[in-house]
Parts: C-alpha cells; structure tokens; sequence
C-alpha cells in the first residue's frame, strides 16, 4: 500500500462511469505520473483522489487512513495539496497575496516557507508585488505551485502542470518538481507530456478507457516497444 494509494477506482459524471477500477499510488519521496491518450480518465482519476469526484466503487486511502468520503478540504488540512489545470491562480492578487491564500488552513508563521517558495522559484520573489494575472504562463503554474507548497503538504496533486507553456518552461517546471520531492513530498501528476513526464518518474501508470493498461517505473514504460508505438510516438 503506498503512502496515496486509489485502488479499485469508479466513477464519473452523471450516471456514466469514466473510471473503471483503476490503480493509482504515489509514495513519500516518490514522482508518479498519470499519462494516456485523450479521454482516458486522467484528470477524472486525480479528481477522484483528491475527493472533487464522488466514487461508485473503490477506495483513496492516506498514510492507512480511508479517506474515500472526506471533502476536498479536510483532505488539505490531512496533508494533500491539489493544483488543476485551469484557473489556479487569483489573477487581481499579487504573487505574494497568492502564497498566503495558500496559508489560510496555518496558524503558525508562514513566512519562513514562503521564503523557501520564492528559493525554488527565484523569479516570483522579484514579481512579489505584482498582480499574478500579469505574469506569463509558466510564472502562473509556479504561482500556483508555490500557493499549494505553502500548506505544507506531504502530497502535491498537478493537473497537466506543463499545459500551454514551452519546452524550456516546462525542462524547468520539471526539474522544480524533482527538487521538491526529492524534500520527501509525494508528487501526483496528469502529464500530457508523457515522453518528458515519464522520464522523471519514479512511477507511471498508462490509463486506457478509464483503466491500467500498463503500470511500471518511468523507465521501464519509456523503455517498453509496446507502450513507446502505441502512446510515446514511436
């Protein structure tokens, strides 16, 4: 059992099921990347583990605990954190206004991780002061994760992290988001990027119509002629 573990997974909107009993799990220190063709569940299946979805059938469970039936905000005060593609930044508020908004569940100081946020991302500490709508694509997404850093998380949940920037933009997102696991938080991610998503991973789950159709290291599936013809390009 992993530290998030989504075992058995049905769900879906209305009275269709998008998921299928899929298996999704993510440990301490660990990236684990959720890739697939258009329509597979991707983003159902996130939407599942972080309580925005009602399940069928199946279970989420957290460091042991069921947490199947817990809204979406008892599950951040447990210690998850949930960045969606779209809309994840209060675009009239400053950069720093978003980082304490991220703070809201704290009542201790916050400041000291703020300071670590502006560390891993050095370009937000210089537009501190600046409206977040103002700022490029990328900056929003490091916007967004640093405001999900701020809970202090020991599971951050990214919804297509990389949608709409560039190649160079997304080498860096990527090379933050090893940074920050490699600090012991368990990193979740929907990737459309699956060939440069899967390389950094530690797990890789290949969804299908809602369902695992192959489950491996990152490296291993990078590695798998099957998955690279059918899913990588080639």
């Amino acid at each position: 059992m992993s530290f998030l573990q989504g075992e058995g997974l049905y769900g879906g909107y209305g009275g269709a099921d998008i998921l299928h009993g899929c298996n999704i799990g993510v440990d301490k220190g660990e990236v684990a990347v959720v890739v697939g063709p258009n329509g597979a569940g991707k983003s159902t299946a996130m939407k599942a583990m972080f309580g925005l979805l009602n399940l069928r059938q199946g279970s989420v469970q957290l460091d042991g605990r069921d947490i199947s039936r817990l809204p979406p905000q008892e599950r951040v005060t447990l210690g998850m954190g949930f960045v969606p593609q779209n809309a994840n930044v209060f675009t009239s508020m400053t950069v720093e206004e978003n980082l304490e908004m991220g703070a809201f569940i704290r009542q201790d100081n916050f400041l000291p991780t703020m300071e670590q946020v502006f560390s891993l991302f050095p370009v937000l500490a210089q537009k501190r002061g600046q409206p977040a709508g103002e700022l490029s694509g990328g900056q929003r997404q490091q916007v967004a994760v640093g405001r999900a850093l701020m809970t202090q998380p020991s599971v951050l949940m990214l919804d297509e992290p990389t949608a709409g920037v560039s190649p160079i933009v997304m080498d860096e997102l990527f090379d933050r988001i090893i940074e920050i696991a490699k600090t012991g938080i368990a990193i979740l991610m929907v990737e459309q990027n699956a060939r440069q998503a899967l390389d950094i991973a530690d797990r890789g789950f290949v969804l299908v119509q809602g369902q695992n159709r192959y489950t491996d290291t990152g490296q291993a599936l990078l590695a798998d002629p099957e998955v690279r013809k059918s899913f990588l390009g080639g």
